[in-house]
């Protein structure tokens, strides 16, 4: 699924008051800045001065600052729920008891990781190789993901269907690239990691010499997973991970591994499966029959307690906290009840939903965004028919995979039974075991079965949106209909340039490098002529090369091929969205400017302002080496150069720093 935010959450959501506008003032912007040397400056200094990161951030924006909102009102609801819980069983019941146990440090520090010590003692008790199938069957039932993913997901090429799915995993680091990189920040994320190994080692009762070992020996084992494991860049070709095989064609790719005990031990009937990336499985098989036995012990044991340790007691999540820092240059923890609400939110996250729309997410709302979208869905129509590059056939294909791509706004028609989830009281730790093995077996137990269309893969409070090519619909969840995406009395200027590019840019999914790859259906299915695949290719790989000479940090530059998708989807979201706004105008007088800035200015402005932020400097290379998403900043300053409005609208000279000749401007959709 792809979707339009980066790492963090998308954008808030309340009920937008009346009455309420948006504003283009000098407190915001900083009008000393040029807009045609650095328009992201230019439209969002001010608010940028405003808002220093704070110390338990990566990264602080316009988003996050309404993720912390949201979460206040999270907060208050979940308070609310905690108590005045209901009987033993109900939803009310679970997610008080759920909260409290997390809240309550006195009674996890006493419990210490005595709920992992079942799992530790089967890990330590493995005696032959043979044993590890059942054993990495047991632990991703309840605890943890050793060596690989197993997941159920639309068939690529039969999309009303859910398909056992393999991927490749067991890394403790971000990203493969981490284990190999030579740069000082990728050795001091290394050695920050074997050091957070060490420190879990010792914390479950090896001597110091001994846990540091044991570390480098994990170490050296996860770094041959990361050798066969593909690129990021590998997995966003849809073909390279769509590679279906019966269980039989399975054990020859990887014999040393008996997968017919692990699906048992998984509970799931399997005659086929789509194994995403074969040359991991089929080193995978050969890394473990090469492994000493101990040292899979001890990779297990990591795997276990790496996963557990923000849920555990002080020691751990200091450990935990000590070596994620390093990673993202935050320097001080968030408070525990926030981190206990993201708990909540992954884990019962429609229970809290529910409530949360009943609260918070009017009627009102729902149809003015249906309205959007059909206005965004004409004006795509529009932009299709005139496209100059592309065949009469393929046109009405990619019109009737337009025309039928669904819309989900708010909530889910039906939400999710928690009735067989355990919550009890005093054990957080005991409380996300049984979560996870609730959430896990829900999953598995869709394998084989028709795709339930209906699902929502995210929650209605989170702050995001989505596309899902598979289904061919875009998700907008209740948690994006306020400002600065939505004005209920704003003007159209700002709207459109706001929550309109919003729709636009996941719409587009749908005719990016990957979303153009799925017919209208959901299937992986070529309906391009040879031709305009080669045109596509061809603008597409301009916007690659325009991306890669972005420096972002000392060295290093934007990854154009990485980010090529959301870079697509941002340069069809303003074109469509104008497109929409420009209908909306049609045959109506020009709008007064508003705070001295015409409607057209405002609509720039209105798309920049929802990309203002800080980000600390570890943040930016974790985001450039992991993220499909460019930076905040190169969403601005990158795509303003490439629309032929910010010149007309801010009298961008030849000369200018922004200024690019028209004939090297992208437009793709």
């Amino acid at each position: 699924m792809m979707s339009l935010a980066a790492a963090t959450a998308l954008v808030g959501c309340s009920n937008a008051p009346k009455g309420q506008v948006a504003s283009f003032t000098g407190e915001d912007m900083d009008t000393t800045v040029d807009p045609s040397v650095d328009f992201y400056k230019y439209a969002n200094g001010g608010w940028i001065k405003q808002h220093p990161l704070p110390d338990d951030k990566s990264r602080f924006g316009v988003f996050d600052l309404m993720a912390e909102e949201n979460r206040e009102r999270l907060k208050e609801i979940i308070n609310d729920v905690a108590a005045n819980k209901g009987p033993q069983g109900s939803v009310s019941q679970k997610i008080g008891d759920f909260y409290a146990s997390g809240l309550d440090m006195e009674n996890r520090n006493a419990n210490g990781y005595s709920s992992l010590k079942p799992y530790l003692e089967k890990i330590a008790g493995l005696t032959d190789k043979s044993q590890v199938p059942a054993l990495t069957a047991e632990l991703q039932l309840s605890v943890c993901n050793p060596f690989f993913n197993l997941f159920p997901d639309a068939d690529a090429k039969n999309s009303s269907m859910c398909i056992a799915t393999l991927w490749q995993g067991g890394l403790g680091l971000p990203d493969r690239d981490y284990y190999f990189e030579p740069d000082d920040r990728s050795k001091s994320v290394r050695e920050a990691y074997v050091e957070y190994l060490t420190t879990l080692f010792t914390l479950v009762g090896n001597d110091s010499l001994v846990a540091a070992e044991k570390a480098q020996k994990v170490f050296d084992f996860e770094s041959r997973l990361a050798e066969v494991s593909s690129t990021k860049l590998e997995n966003r070709v849809p073909e390279n991970i769509y590679n279906k095989m019966s269980v039989d064609s399975l054990k020859l790719i990887s014999p040393d591994f008996a997968w017919n005990v692990y699906f048992e031990g998984m509970q799931v009937t399997v005659d086929e499966v789509n194994v995403s990336q074969p040359k991991f499985f089929a080193a995978l098989s050969q890394i473990i029959a090469d492994a000493n036995i101990d040292v899979l012990k001890d990779y297990m044991t990591i795997n276990l307690l790496a996963d557990a340790a923000p849920y555990l007691s002080d020691d751990f999540v200091a450990a935990n906290f000590k070596y994620s820092s390093t990673i993202t240059g935050v320097k001080e923890m968030q408070p525990l009840w926030k981190r206990v609400i993201g708990t909540i939110n992954g884990t019962m996250g429609e229970a809290v939903g529910q409530l949360y729309v009943e609260k918070y997410f009017p009627a009102t709302a729902k149809a003015r965004m249906l309205e959007l979208v059909e206005n965004l869905r004409t004006a795509f129509g529009q932009r299709i028919d005139n496209l100059t590059w592309m065949s009469d056939s393929t046109k009405a294909a990619a019109k009737d995979k337009l025309a039928a791509i669904m819309v989900k706004i708010g909530y889910p028609d039906k939400w999710k039974d928690y009735s067989d989830l355990q919550i009890v009281e005093g054990d957080y730790a005991a409380n996300l075991i049984a979560a996870s093995k609730f959430l896990t077996r829900e999953q598995l137990n869709k394998i084989g079965k028709p795709v339930d269309k209906s699902e929502w893969f995210m929650n209605p409070q989170e702050v995001n949106a989505y596309y899902n090519p598979s289904a061919n619909e875009i998700v907008f969840p209740a948690g994006i209909l306020q400002p600065p995406f939505f004005y209920a009395d704003g003007d159209d200027a700002v709207n459109y340039g706001a929550i309109g590019v919003v729709i636009g840019h996941e719409m587009t999914h749908g005719f990016d490098d990957m979303g153009r790859k799925y017919d209208k259906d959901g299937n992986m299915n070529n309906w391009w002529t040879p031709e305009d695949s080669e045109k596509f290719k061809a603008t597409t790989q301009r916007l690659v090369d325009f991306y890669n000479e972005f420096i972002v940090i000392d060295t290093l530059r934007a990854n154009g091929e990485l980010t090529l998708g959301e870079n697509i989807a941002d340069n069809g979201g303003l074109n469509i969205a104008y497109q929409a706004y420009s209908n909306s105008r049609s045959g109506k007088p020009a709008p007064e400017p508003i705070d001295g800035f015409t409607d057209d200015q405002r609509f720039l402005l209105a798309y920049a302002r929802v990309w203002a932020g800080n980000i600390r400097d570890e943040q930016i290379y974790l985001q450039t080496k992991t993220d499909p998403h460019s930076l905040g900043s190169l969403r601005v300053n990158g795509q303003m150069p490439l629309f032929d409005l910010f010149y007309k609208s801010f009298d961008i000279k030849e000369n200018s720093p922004m200024y690019l000749p028209e004939d090297k401007r992208i437009v793709i959709w």
